[in-house]
C-alpha cells in the first residue's frame, strides 16, 4: 500500500493575499493555480473566507473556468459559503473551522459538538455530487463523529506537528507524528478516505507522505514563500520528489 501514488493539492491563497496587498490584479491566482496544474499538482485548493482577505468570489469563478484539475473548494459552515458551493458544485469541498481574527485555520473542525447541524449542511453538498471533506485534529472522537455524519474525507490538521519541529520541540513534533500516523489509520478503519495538510516544509513532509493511509497532501503557504526564491514550478516539483521519495 505504501507504493501508491500520492496527491498533491496545491493551496494558492497566498498569492492573492500578495495582490491584495497592494490592490488590482497582480499576482494573479488562477495563473499561479495553473502553472501548479503544469508542474504536477493533482488539485488546486482554494479557501474563501467569509471576510475575502485573499479568494474573491470572481477568483472561485475563474477556478472554476479554467482549471482541468479538481478544485478542493474550503469554507466554513455557514449558509452564504453553502451557497456558492451549490452554484459552482467543485469536485471537492472541505468544511473548515473560521474566525475573523485569526491569521490562518489555527485548529480542526469542532465536529463532535455540531454533529446534527453539520449533517444537515453537509447533505445538500453531497447530493449535488461534491465530495465533502472535513478538517480535522487527530483526534478519534473528531475522526468518529466526521464519519457519522456522512463526510467522505477527512483531512488532518498538520500544524502542531509542523509547529513542534520549527520550534525544535522534537519530543512533541514525535508525539504529533505518532498521533497521525494512529489517528490516519483509525480514520481508513472506518472507510473514510485520508488527507492531511497544514504548516507542511520541504522539512515536515516526508514523514507524513510515508502513511500509508494518506492518499492527499494539500500545501500552500510553504510553497507560495518558496516560490519567491527558487519559481513556483521548481517549489512544486521538489515537493513532489520529497512526496514520492517518502512513498517509495
Amino acid at each position: 500500500m505504501s507504493a501508491e501514488y500520492l496527491r498533491l493539492g496545491v493551496n494558492i491563497d497566498h498569492v492573492a493575499t500578495v495582490r491584495n496587498a497592494r490592490g488590482g490584479v497582480y499576482p494573479d491566482p488562477i495563473r499561479a493555480a495553473k502553472i501548479a496544474e503544469q508542474a504536477g499538482a493533482d488539485g488546486i485548493t482554494a479557501h474563501l473566507r467569509e471576510d475575502r482577505r485573499h479568494i474573491t468570489d470572481a477568483d472561485i469563478d475563474g477556478l472554476m473556468a479554467a482549471l482541468s484539475v479538481p478544485l478542493n473548494f474550503e469554507m466554513a459552515a455557514t449558509d452564504e459559503m453553502q451557497k456558492i458551493a451549490l452554484r459552482h458544485k467543485p469536485h471537492a469541498v472541505c468544511i473548515v473551522p473560521e474566525k475573523r481574527e485569526e491569521r490562518t485555520t489555527e485548529g480542526g473542525l469542532e465536529v463532535a459538538r455540531e454533529e446534527n447541524r453539520l449533517a444537515h449542511f453537509i447533505a445538500p453538498l453531497r447530493e449535488v455530487g461534491c465530495r465533502v471533506s472535513i478538517f480535522i485534529a487527530a483526534d478519534m472522537k473528531q475522526i468518529e463523529a466526521a464519519h457519522r455524519i456522512g463526510a467522505q474525507v477527512i483531512e488532518l490538521h498538520t500544524g502542531a506537528y509542523c509547529d513542534a519541529h520549527a520550534e525544535g520541540d522534537f519530543a512533541t513534533r514525535d508525539r504529533e507524528l505518532e498521533t497521525l500516523r494512529e489517528m490516519s489509520a483509525f480514520a481508513h478503519s472506518l472507510g473514510l478516505e485520508v488527507h492531511a495538510g497544514h504548516g507542511l516544509t520541504y522539512d515536515t513532509v516526508q514523514p507524513v507522505a510515508a502513511f500509508p493511509e494518506v492518499v492527499e497532501l494539500n500545501i500552500g503557504h510553504f510553497l507560495i514563500g518558496e516560490a519567491i526564491f527558487r519559481g513556483l514550478t521548481p517549489a512544486i516539483a521538489e515537493m513532489r520528489r520529497l512526496m514520492d521519495e517518502a512513498r517509495a
